[in-house]
């Protein structure tokens, strides 16, 4: 049985497909489009699935698309007879429903075949019951808690419940217009981040400032005793349909979501920069920066009481965490340490709306159609390959002198290679999926040195100077290295780096001591593994720096695109397969 997922109309459009329970592939439009967070229909990643099958769209049996514009209907007229929202809001969420609820005819478009001759069963399956399953039906638990926490969809912001086997049953939700996304992203406009996706950026901007603010801020958020929370809406425009999501050409843009209000309360909104935040210490600056650490405080205070809300009405030992606001690593790797009650948790590494292509799917299979669980993700490898023919005729293609190596001779002289200085662009195997490179498309190098965060933003990302770098360390090290052990495969947890080693790894411990990491374990990457345990002989050190391979683009897909990418930045090697290529 083969089941399509999509996530459409929407950034993060993405896709999924699975056959009998498990993953055949899922990958974001994105890397193919080029386009970062590209929204609309995801034809492109959804040709991608089926040729990864290998099927027709004729073969599919169920299809599926992450939106359900009948849920929550009642809740959708009452809030629209009180508000009475502006005519134009109004007309494109109807606009908007009716492209969701006719994904049969954009598929058979998409795909150019004719809608009649698609045998597959259609299903709407509500935003936060897909973000839910994408985390529960793939994690190693066969029964937890789950949260769902993001900007909105469906009219929910938030949802939690609780999973056993095949089952997911829904306990509550937090509806429009109160959201934890919206309010993150607000105060992220305000701050100069107004692309879409710029709160990865805050929360790395955050560490940098004192939280002196807190009490400004809880005036446009306020929590409840019972974990939820709500927004004051003075101080935001969306309930009135003032801020809509448009992508006329893939790029998705949000309109601003502040309020005069909001201006009054925090004063005039930081213009945008650019050239980044050059000086983080000029006194202008200072008031921003200690507002994004206000803001990390108190959306972490957020999270927190719904977690410890959701421990105490279920019990579960286990918590999944899914929903835009779950890629917040910050607070993810602290909630074993705040809510105590948790003893396992998981994030499914494509957790943002990308994801719910992937929910879709094994909702479909599990909670709609009863089959039992029998996958788990252990690694987040589910994008296109490119076999050893195709790789050296694209290297040939590009006039470029290569070596070959055997896996062992590979491993061994990319740990050397890191270990002398070098920046090494490091394509392997399937893409990635979600917004982290996790080691088969990443630039690696020596976490030792301390001037490594200025070496790559200076030759290759061309990013804020603030923003951290990643370790990937070898997952039986992670508690030598850390103050937690417990791993994470798909960095999405910040750790406390042990005191003794942070002069050991400058280059990726953050200015407050942290480090978002990835544990590489021996079985799930064991050419990845193979690198850092070659590197660690040399140096001691069971880590090596890990970024994504791109350069303000969506991350490299193909063999080509990873040769343009080495070629127009100051990269020293590429590392292609089992091909070597260097610079003079």
């Amino acid at each position: 049985m083969y089941i399509l997922g999509i996530n459409a109309y929407h950034a993060g459009a993405s896709a999924c497909l699975i056959r009998d329970g498990e993953l055949i592939a899922a990958a974001e439009e994105e890397r193919f489009r080029r386009i970062k967070y590209c929204a609309g229909f995801p034809s492109t990643a959804i040709r991608y699935c089926l040729a990864e099958g290998r099927i027709s769209p004729r073969e599919l049996d169920h299809v599926g698309i992450s939106r359900d514009p009948r849920a929550n209907l009642h809740k959708k007229f009452a809030f629209a007879l009180r508000q009475r929202p502006r005519v134009g809001f109004v007309r494109d969420r109807l606009l908007n429903a009716a492209r969701v609820q006719d994904p049969r005819s954009a598929l058979a478009a998409a795909l150019d075949v004719p809608a009649h001759q698609l045998r597959a069963t259609f299903h709407n399956v509500e935003h936060h019951r897909a973000h839910m399953a994408s985390a529960f039906y793939v994690s190693p638990f066969r029964r937890a808690a789950i949260l769902s926490v993001d900007g909105m969809g469906d009219f929910v912001s938030t949802m939690w419940g609780v999973g056993q086997d095949d089952n997911l049953r829904v306990l509550g939700e937090v509806n429009f217009p109160h959201s934890l996304g919206i309010f993150y992203t607000a105060v992220c406009q305000w701050l100069g981040f107004r692309k879409y996706g710029d709160e990865g950026k805050v929360m790395g901007l955050a560490p940098y400032g004192q939280p002196r603010y807190v009490d400004l801020v809880h005036r446009i958020v306020r929590q409840h005793r019972d974990g939820t929370f709500e927004l004051n809406q003075d101080a935001f425009v969306h309930q009135a349909g003032g801020a809509n999501m448009t992508w006329n050409d893939g790029s998705p843009t949000l309109g601003t979501l502040y309020s005069p209000r909001f201006l009054e309360l925090f004063g005039p909104a930081r213009q945008p920069d650019p050239h980044g935040w050059r000086d983080l210490t000029t006194p202008e600056n200072q008031y921003y920066v200690d507002v994004a650490a206000s803001l990390q405080v108190v959306l972490e205070e957020a999270e927190l009481g719904l977690v410890k809300n959701l421990q105490r009405i279920t019990g579960e030992k286990a918590l999944c965490v899914a929903g835009g606001v779950g890629l917040n690593s910050t607070f993810n790797g602290k909630i074993r340490l705040e809510a105590p009650g948790f003893e396992d948790v998981f994030v499914q590494p494509a957790a943002s709306d990308a994801g719910t292509s992937l929910g879709v799917a094994y909702y479909i299979h599990h909670q709609l159609l009863r089959n039992p669980r029998k996958f788990v993700m252990s690694v987040a490898a589910t994008g296109p390959a490119f076999d050893d023919a195709t790789i050296t005729q694209v290297i040939d293609h590009n006039g470029l002198d290569y070596e070959r190596f055997d896996e062992d001779q590979l491993a061994r002289l990319v740990a050397q290679l890191i270990e002398q200085g070098n920046v090494i662009g490091w394509f392997q195997d399937r893409m990635e999926w979600g917004p982290r490179a996790l080691g088969n498309r990443s630039i690696l190098a020596d976490p030792r040195r301390e001037d490594m965060k200025a070496i790559l933003n200076a030759r290759v990302k061309h990013r804020e100077s603030f923003r951290p770098f990643a370790p990937s360390i070898l997952a039986e090290a992670t508690g030598d290295y850390f103050e937690q052990d417990y791993p994470d495969p798909f960095m999405t947890m910040v750790y406390t780096v042990r005191p003794e080693k942070r002069s050991v790894i400058p280059a990726v411990t953050h200015v407050d001591g942290t480090g978002r990491l990835q544990s590489v374990f021996q079985g799930a990457m064991p050419l990845y593994w193979q690198v850092i345990k070659e590197f660690e002989s040399l140096t001691g050190v069971p880590v090596v720096l890990n970024t994504s391979f791109n350069d303000n683009e969506p991350i490299v897909c193909t063999p080509q695109e990873a040769v343009n990418c080495f070629l127009r930045t100051r990269m020293d090697v590429l590392v292609v397969g089992r091909h070597v290529v260097r610079k003079a």
